[in-house]
């Protein structure tokens, strides 16, 4: 994928997601920058972008997978944007939604979406910090039977989240880093 293409998606970051200020993370730490990421994720312009650099990064990472999520809502709009730019690849990509809880009604599914038993994946985040939100879909997917190649972030905000899933036996790539957001909004 072209260089232009992570540098506008960083420019957007910067811009739309990026703020400053004394936050609460949804991790219980408190930080001086909060990455509100469906700023840009839910945008016309950050799917676009989005789509398009995670499907190369997964390709780069030899990462074969059938399909990609995480837990909802963060990474709902991610996995979206990778199935849609692999529609029209050799080897599509479904996208799958972890929830917060099974529902208690209909069929009380924890994963919705076209999940299926067996199929290698990778979980998808939007903002990684501690880490514990991919770990919480990864344990998800496991237990109903996935194989997973990997965590893919939108963004690692270099806080320990890669460190502490690469413990757990993760591999993990992000497609930005906070050191870059704070660069392109300097």
């Amino acid at each position: 994928m072209p260089a232009p293409d992570k540098r506008a998606l960083i420019a957007l970051l910067a811009t739309r997601s990026a703020r400053r200020g004394t936050f609460t993370l949804a991790s219980g730490k408190q930080s001086s920058l909060y990455i509100d990421a469906r700023l840009t994720t839910m945008s016309p312009e950050g799917l676009t972008l989005i789509g398009p650099l995670g499907l190369a990064a997964l390709r780069e990472a030899q990462w074969v997978v059938d399909a990609v999520g995480g837990l909802t809502l963060g990474a709902d709009p991610i996995a979206y944007a990778i199935s849609y730019a692999s529609g029209n690849t050799a080897s599509p990509i479904r996208a799958f939604t972890v929830r917060k809880e099974a529902k208690a009604h209909g069929t009380g599914k924890l994963i919705e979406g076209p999940f299926i038993a067996g199929d290698r994946v990778a979980i998808v985040e939007d903002v990684i910090t501690t880490g514990s939100s991919a770990a919480r879909a990864a344990d998800a997917v496991r237990e109903a039977g996935a194989e997973i190649a990997g965590v893919l972030a939108l963004v690692d905000r270099e806080e320990g989240g890669r460190e502490a899933l690469e413990q757990k036996g993760l591999r993990v790539i992000s497609l930005i880093t906070v050191t870059e957001i704070l660069a392109a909004g300097s």
